[in-house]
């Protein structure tokens, strides 16, 4: 077998993933397969390039060695093909590539961007694991991506990407049962679901070791397991589980979603663009059209899609007030809110 540039994708997709699960699906081929032509590549080279730990892939020395000679080669390939593309005329019309973990606030951004750009090709891509998209980012495959970073669980942030923090810590609550007796209360304590059995997404990355420590530090163990969370509302409906979730998640048929007392899970949610990018935002009249990318136009965008969604939530609505989030910025002060009784009017910070 002769190597070819879609096997050294490969190789570079299972190094940024860390997980042969991750980058299949990144890929978008099934993990049977890439596990499949994974063993093909090393016959073809000679030796393993990855480590299977319990934790994920990890590159042996070879796998090092062969990485730095193909990360140029791919780089090089996407830039050559875009290029291409453009002297073809197959890219004349403007384009914007965003990408985003998954947040109910992706739906507004949209709407936005496309109001702003409204000649502009605005595309999105989805990814639970926030470290492809900011490789997707390095590579000129995304203009921008949206993504959060679990507190205590850092991400790989290539050397040429820059973040512009939205959040700085936005909290997590958790999904239980509304049958179960802290569902009652208006927020809960972990000790209070110390023997219920919590379930993460494994392709999240930091999501597992993130609960685990702060599990750890309140003193308490219940039993973690694995699971999909698109899959999870009828397990914590039961009552079989309890999971995190964001504080904007939609209520649900059978399903409470309460804060946690402290907060003590929370992410960072930042938007990340290129350098060059980022540095070229200030171009005056800057948009897609003409080849610039106005970061400062999207994130205020992102900003304020953000915001609209949190707000339709009670209960992160409430921590919000109760928090004096800078985002309340984006509210009206004249018109307090009927369900609260309080002024709205939060500090500005500035970011």
């Amino acid at each position: 077998m002769e190597l070819e540039v879609r096997h050294l994708r490969a190789l570079c997709a299972i190094a940024d993933t860390g997980s042969l699960r991750k980058a299949a699906r990144q890929l978008g081929m099934t993990q049977p397969s890439l596990t499949t032509q994974l063993r093909r590549i090393e016959k073809t080279i000679g030796g393993r390039l990855f480590s299977r730990e319990v934790t994920g892939s990890r590159p042996t020395p070879l796998g090092r060695s062969v990485l730095c000679r193909a990360r140029p080669i791919v780089a090089e390939m996407s830039a050559l093909l875009t290029d291409v593309r453009l002297e073809a005329g197959q890219a004349a019309e403007a384009r914007l590539r965003i990408g985003s973990t998954g947040s109910r606030a992706v739906v507004g951004w949209l709407r936005r961007l496309r109001a702003r750009y409204p000649d502009t090709d605005t595309t999105i891509h989805i990814d639970v694991s926030a470290n492809a998209l900011l490789q997707m980012v390095a590579a000129n495959q995304l203009d921008v991506a949206f993504v959060h970073e679990v507190e205590g669980a850092p991400l790989r942030v290539p050397d040429n990407v820059r973040r512009r923090v939205l959040v700085a810590r936005e909290p997590q609550f958790v999904a239980l049962s509304d049958a179960h007796p802290a569902a009652a209360r208006q927020s809960v304590h972990l000790a209070d679901l110390a023997t219920d059995q919590w379930m993460v997404d494994p392709s999240v990355d930091g999501e597992g070791p993130g609960l685990r420590r702060v599990l750890a530090a309140a003193g308490v163990r219940p039993r973690v397991v694995y699971g999909d969370y698109l899959t999870a509302a009828d397990l914590v409906a039961s009552g079989e589980v309890v999971t995190p979730c964001q504080p904007t998640a939609r209520s649900r048929q059978g399903v409470a979603v309460r804060p946690l007392c402290g907060d003590p899970l929370t992410v960072r949610l930042f938007l990340a663009s290129r350098a060059m990018t980022a540095a070229r935002a200030g171009h005056s009249g800057g948009g897609p059209a003409d080849g610039l990318i106005d970061v400062d136009a999207l994130f205020g965008d992102l900003e304020e899609a953000y915001f609209e969604i949190a707000w339709a939530s009670d209960a992160y609505r409430q921590w919000l007030v109760r928090n004096e989030s800078p985002l309340l910025r984006f509210h009206d002060a004249r018109l307090p809110d009927p369900l609260l009784g309080v002024g709205l009017a939060g500090p500005d910070d500035g970011s």
